[in-house]
């Protein structure tokens, strides 16, 4: 087998990769620059090559589409430590076999690596140009699925489900899935279904002939025909009424439709994409939506995380969110301090990423100084913090007093059985929080794969009977 090609201009990545693939028993080559590479390709191929994105002189992502021009058999893993939008399409675009975000696991990066080697990764287009700007970011887990998703789709025009709790950015998913499509060249119209009258939702959605109905003096276009050749995303579709749920069922089913009070049928050439809040599985038990309707829209679903889901992307989300303030108002950027920070960090957020980009707007705006401190901070964060910090230790009080109870008694190995009660707490806990997926709850709790799986064995765990 040809050995695994490494390009970072990172000297510890390579060391961390070169440890792990020598390890494994897995050949290799280490490369500090793509030159290094391109130079090297004309001597010999790679069996894989995982390349950093954002390196001096060649990127990644040039050295990528290099890759696939030349080789287009040799499967690339793409590496970053800038998680946004932009990069996993683009990644996925140019014909990447994987996105790799940093930090990542090592147990995670060597299987990818063995899944590579033994598998050719399918011809893509080339890679669609970076906009300076991400329109999303996202280093938690589930936000790099959401990635992935938007780069797999990105060549296809099939009908998309979002679901998310308000303020999730379910728009902006929308926005990125036209934006990276096939549609790119035609409109994008987006529509909130829930935020529209009823008796006016229907003009709204297909238009409406001249004098279908009071004060229709003239004929009017509706949301359909402004979007022909684009992306019509509907927003809130959970709260649809159910005649026009027929409405739009008619127009998926056969791609036709009549304007309000027409009679000649108009032909529909829409990509849909819609989203809810609310759980339609439920609904459609409840009889307020229809079950042949969900199973139309419902060909790809893409969950959006909970801000409170995704920890990580707290601190730089915030970041980003003050530039961006500072630069809608042409002010310098105010900079959070660490306190700031982890007291954002630990707030439930319940309106979500909108809720956090309104809380940086106020500080923008309210915060007497550049730095953001703690006593800065909306009264409603502060108080929260408050009441978390009262909390905060009583986890270790229970335990000390389970451990003086142990010695009392004259407990051998106490620590022993903490320990592993300890870890056991820690697995079901991330387990259930991931829905059940090994490698995620790993990454939740900082561990390796083969980690979890040895302390699930140790522990004598059956976590699908939990």
């Amino acid at each position: 087998m040809k050995p695994v090609w490494i390009v970072d201009d990172d000297r510890s990545i390579r060391w961390v990769l070169e440890k792990a693939l020598a390890r494994e028993g897995i050949a290799y080559k280490t490369f500090a620059s793509a030159y290094e590479v391109l130079q090297a390709l004309q001597q010999s191929q790679p069996q894989v090559l995982v390349s950093d994105i954002r390196m001096p002189g060649e990127s990644g992502l040039t050295l990528l589409n290099n890759i696939r021009e030349r080789f287009p058999q040799v499967p690339v893993i793409i590496m970053t430590a800038y998680s946004d939008l932009d990069s996993a399409v683009a990644a996925f675009q140019g014909g990447a076999f994987e996105y790799l975000p940093k930090p990542f696991d090592v147990d995670h990066a060597i299987a990818l690596i063995r899944r590579a080697s033994a598998e050719t990764p399918a011809a893509a287009a080339a890679a669609s140009a970076i906009g300076e700007t991400p329109e999303m970011l996202g280093q938690a887990p589930a936000m790099q699925e959401v990635f992935r998703a938007i780069g797999r789709l990105s060549q296809s025009n099939v009908t998309v489900l979002i679901t998310g709790e308000s303020g999730t950015g379910k728009e902006l998913v929308a926005r990125a899935l036209h934006r990276h499509s096939p549609r790119v060249g035609g409109p994008f119209v987006a529509i909130n279904t829930a935020a529209i009258p009823k008796d006016l939702l229907e003009s709204e959605l297909f238009g409406h002939e001249r004098g279908a109905f009071t004060g229709a003096q003239n004929a009017r276009r509706g949301r359909f025909e402004q979007a022909e050749g684009g992306t019509l995303f509907l927003d809130e579709i959970g709260d649809m009424p159910p005649d026009l749920q027929v409405r739009l069922l008619r127009v998926l089913s056969d791609g036709e439709y009549y304007r309000v009070g027409g009679h000649a049928p108009l032909k529909s050439n829409v990509r849909i994409i819609a989203a809810t809040h609310q759980n339609l599985d439920e609904r459609v038990r409840q009889g307020l939506f229809r079950e042949d309707l969900l199973h139309r829209l419902n060909v790809v679903r893409l969950r959006l995380p909970p801000l409170r889901e995704r920890g990580d992307d707290i601190a730089p989300l915030a970041r980003h969110f003050l530039q961006k303030s500072a630069r809608d108002l042409a002010v310098e950027p105010k900079v959070l301090s660490e306190a700031a920070l982890r007291v954002l960090s630990t707030f439930a957020f319940p309106g979500n990423v909108r809720q956090l980009e309104n809380i940086c707007h106020w500080l923008t705006v309210m915060a007497p100084g550049m730095r953001i401190d703690v006593a800065d901070l909306p009264p409603e964060l502060r108080a929260d913090a408050g009441a978390g910090a009262e909390n905060d230790g009583d986890w270790q009080q229970a335990l000390d007093r389970e451990l003086a109870q142990a010695l009392a008694r004259g407990e051998r190995a106490v620590g022993e059985r903490l320990e592993k009660e300890f870890e056991k707490t820690l697995i079901l806990r991330a387990l259930q929080h991931t829905g059940g997926h090994r490698m995620e709850a790993a990454q939740w709790l900082g561990w390796g794969r083969n980690t979890l799986t040895r302390k699930i064995q140790e522990l004598k765990l059956d976590p699908d009977k939990r």
